[in-house]
């Protein structure tokens, strides 16, 4: 079994997803945060949404990614306000992460 963990993250991009390109409307969007170019992270988009991802489409996404969560691992979720650099007024962001692994064999 890979000891390696790492941190996956999801939060609701304001503005559209950061890759493969801006749709310009809100949705989520899960990394899985490694070394390297942060353009080559491992990343799932839902489509345009403001809905929380459940439990099983964040699994589903970790599986495509290639990763599952930790054992024991559960999502944790924090709050902070956007950037003061975007166009909009600032709002409170919700942020959600988990510690994963890689899956056995690598993606599906």
């Amino acid at each position: 079994m890979s000891r390696q963990i790492f941190g996956a993250q999801m939060s609701l991009r304001c503005c559209g997803p950061t890759f493969p390109g801006r749709t310009g409307r809100p949705c989520w969007q899960l990394y899985v945060a490694q070394t390297g170019l942060v353009s080559e992270w491992p990343t799932y988009t839902w489509p345009t949404s403001t809905e929380i991802p459940t439990v099983g489409q964040r699994r589903e996404a970790l599986t495509e990614l290639g990763f599952t969560p930790a054992e024991d691992a559960e999502w944790e979720w924090t709050e902070h306000v956007g950037p003061d650099y975007h166009q909009h007024p600032a709002r409170v962001l919700l942020l959600g992460a988990v510690k994963v692994r890689p899956l056995e064999g690598g993606a599906a």
